[in-house]
């Protein structure tokens, strides 16, 4: 059995506290309507996933479940194609900050939860911003994909504003 030298466990520690010491991006909208936010919502652009590469056509659902006191996701798409195959990924969210209701935690599966931040929404509800603590990710998502460039430009703009990171890896095209 080989042993890990001192200098090996030192390095190993040392990459585990400074990803540790990452600084966590928690500033979030500050009054999310849940019944406002409920709904469809076309995801325009962002940092994806590896699940979400290659979609087009790409739809949120968010629906609240009274029942469980959750949101019940649905994510819809086609793959690698306008004409490709339909696809859906279920998931649960539930609210972690009752205060600003902008904190979530979703689950594509059971056991994993996963940090979800409304970053900033629109006053009409009309566009969002969905990010996570780390900023890896990033969704913008609107009501409706008509002015997506448009409102791309002006979410990016406002995040930029609050200090989250708003490169854009991947615009979704929509029919």
């Amino acid at each position: 059995m080989r042993t890990l030298s001192k200098g090996s466990l030192c390095y190993f520690f040392s990459l585990l506290i400074s990803s540790c010491s990452t600084p966590r991006f928690m500033d979030t909208a500050t009054d999310v309507k849940l019944k406002n936010f409920m709904g469809s919502w076309y995801v325009l652009a962002g940092r994806f996933t590896f699940l979400e590469k290659d979609v087009f056509n790409a739809v949120e659902q968010y629906t609240w479940n009274e029942d469980e006191k959750r949101i019940d996701v649905s994510f819809n798409y086609n793959k690698g194609s306008f004409d490709g195959i339909k696809k859906s990924i279920p998931q649960k969210a539930w609210v972690e900050n009752h205060t600003t209701n902008a904190y979530w935690k979703v689950s594509p599966l059971w056991p994993l939860k996963f940090d979800y931040l409304i970053v900033d929404v629109a006053e009409d509800y009309s566009w969002t911003a969905v990010g996570t603590p780390n900023q890896k990710y990033l969704w913008i998502m609107a009501r409706d994909p008509k002015k997506a460039q448009e409102v791309i430009a002006e979410v990016v703009q406002r995040l930029n504003k609050k200090g989250y990171d708003a490169t854009i890896e991947t615009v979704v095209p929509h029919q």
